[in-house]
């Protein structure tokens, strides 16, 4: 009863979605779909969690322990009924430079530090603001990822021995690769065409099989059957744990907090992108609507826990999540299933991992890297408009070629400008009509125009420069507000001074038809009734120019 009465004073908005779940009734039928949703979920998960760990320069037991621990708490708490949380692709990037830049013991800092600060954007109610990331950015910036994520599997791809170590920095990374070109294996070329072509296959004939898991159990199966030369997740790592560690604090005095700090900030920033871009997706497929907020203090825990128990940064994976869907899951209870399928493999089948080819996980990453960019909207994009093509080409350049984080704010600072832009375009001013000569004024001493769409900084910019020329002539000038829903501070702020300037030659600023929330926005910034007439409609004009006269 009191566990009711403390759920029942939580803000619906910060409620997670397995209490809503379990509030419409949750029966036998629920948990036998969600079981095997969560198995199915769990089966993709497997060789993906490995393969991204690898590919971000940590063991593959931490893929394994963050998926296991991140993906259990964001079912548990989170604001999405589908959601599957685990290591995702899109994080690759910024977990292989933290860890060169501050180590391991860095990364777990930096992922515990992100917790809190994904659970201070939850209850701030920053998730409403942050699904608004336009669509190319999102493109343009999944696109680079990408191209990033295939660069760094090249290696593995062509069983390259790099010497001299292997640049971050793309440029650099590729001139090493061609450096290194003469020590290609062609047995790990094989086993990476190998797992591409069967993921694929198994994609076109048979949709519903798993077939990234397959193909690694077939690259492993017939690695070790020939005897073939390749490096494998053994001989790099050595032989995976059966269980995940033991919970610890991370290091968390003033030096490490600061050096992880800024990290924190961009595993944040990209984890509640990431997360509500999928629980989007999922509603689309579901039908179902998300938590937005609920969603990032879900996240928080699970990066929390994650740090915790030695792993690494969670976030909702779309793949992942539309998996859940199409398997038919009820609700979160198919991803905290997912994760203890997870947890029952490393503590049954951990030794065998030891088997797989990394140019098996890399064949693996190169597929999803290739399903990441999403070419024919980029495409679109690009030739759609000369606005569109600027925002996405400059995310795209900046991810692949300087830092994943300023290429989303540049990204997202440009489609304000063009956006911006649009909409100053959108607001227009035309002249009307009034028989001015029934009021004993000629025709030139009264103007009566028309305001069309929203009247922020942007138009008030482009039209106010109009505005002043217009209204140097008028004895009376009438403005109608009737087809404007909306003004700032700027705009209302350009008739304050106009009806000022008006009011020094003898004239008189009307406004016309205005709403009440755009006038009291005129109000505010000093237009008042001595400035300025508020008249209900053009009727009312001519009792207010034979006033005037």
């Amino acid at each position: 009863m009191t566990d009711q009465i403390r759920l029942s004073r939580v803000p619906e908005e910060f409620l997670p979605k397995i209490v809503t779940v379990f509030r419409e009734g949750y029966g036998a039928a629920a948990l036998r779909a969600d079981a095997l949703a969560g198995l199915t979920v769990a089966i993709v998960a497997l060789p993906l969690s490995m393969a991204i760990a690898i590919a971000s320069g940590v063991g593959p037991e931490r893929g394994l322990t963050t998926a296991i621990i991140g993906g259990f708490l964001v079912s548990a708490f989170g604001g999405s009924r589908f959601q599957i949380g685990g290591p995702a692709g899109a994080f690759i990037v910024l977990v292989s430079a933290c860890v060169m830049t501050t180590g391991i013991d860095g990364l777990i800092t930096a992922t515990f530090l992100s917790g809190f600060i994904l659970i201070a954007a939850g209850l701030l109610r920053l998730g409403t603001y942050i699904k608004f990331i336009p669509y190319p950015v999102t493109v343009g910036f999944t696109a680079g990822i990408g191209v990033i994520i295939f660069a760094s599997q090249i290696k593995d791809l062509f069983g390259l021995t790099l010497t001299a170590g292997e640049p971050a920095e793309i440029l650099g990374k590729l001139e090493a690769l061609w450096a290194a070109r003469g020590s290609v294996t062609p047995q790990a070329v094989a086993v990476a065409l190998v797992t591409i072509v069967t993921i694929m296959a198994v994609r076109r004939f048979r949709p519903h099989w798993p077939g990234m898991l397959i193909a690694v159990v077939l690259a492993a199966v017939g690695a070790v059957a020939l005897n073939l030369p390749v490096e494998t997740i053994g001989s790099r790592f050595g032989a995976l744990p059966n269980l995940p560690p033991l919970p610890a604090l991370p290091v968390l005095d003033r030096a490490a907090v600061m050096a992880a700090l800024p990290w924190a900030t961009s595993f944040a920033l990209l984890g509640a992108i990431e997360s509500l871009l999928s629980a989007v997706v999922a509603d689309g497929m579901s039908g179902a609507r998300h938590r937005s907020n609920a969603e990032l203090v879900g996240q928080g825990v699970a990066n929390i826990g994650s740090a915790l128990f030695g792993g690494f940064c969670v976030t909702g994976t779309i793949a992942r999540t539309a998996t859940n869907v199409r398997a038919g899951s009820r609700g979160p209870v198919s991803g905290m299933l997912h994760a203890l399928f997870l947890l029952a493999f490393m503590a049954v089948a951990a030794r065998y991992a030891a088997y797989i080819p990394l140019a098996a996980l890399a064949g693996v990453l190169a597929v999803v890297s290739w399903g990441m960019i999403e070419k024919e909207e980029f495409w679109n994009l690009v030739r759609g408009s000369r606005g569109d093509a600027l925002i996405i080409l400059s995310t795209f350049l900046l991810v692949v070629f300087r830092d994943l984080t300023e290429g989303i704010v540049v990204g997202f600072a440009i489609a304000g400008l063009v956006f911006i832009k649009r909409m100053s375009d959108a607001t227009g001013l035309r002249q009307g009509e009034l028989p001015a000569e029934e009021a004993g004024f000629t025709a030139g001493d009264v103007l009566v125009y028309q305001l069309n769409g929203p009247f922020f900084f942007g138009a008030a910019a482009q039209v106010g420069g109009v505005l002043d020329r217009i209204a140097e002539r008028p004895r009376i000038f009438a403005v109608d507000f009737t087809e404007v829903p909306m003004i700032d501070s700027s705009g209302a702020k350009s008739f304050e001074v106009l009806a000022r300037k008006m009011h020094r030659r003898g004239g008189r600023l009307c406004i016309v038809g205005a709403r009440p929330e755009v006038r009291r926005a005129l109000q505010a910034q000093g237009l008042t009734e001595a400035e300025a007439r508020y008249l209900p409609d053009l009727a009312a004009l001519k009792d207010c120019i034979a006033t005037h006269g």
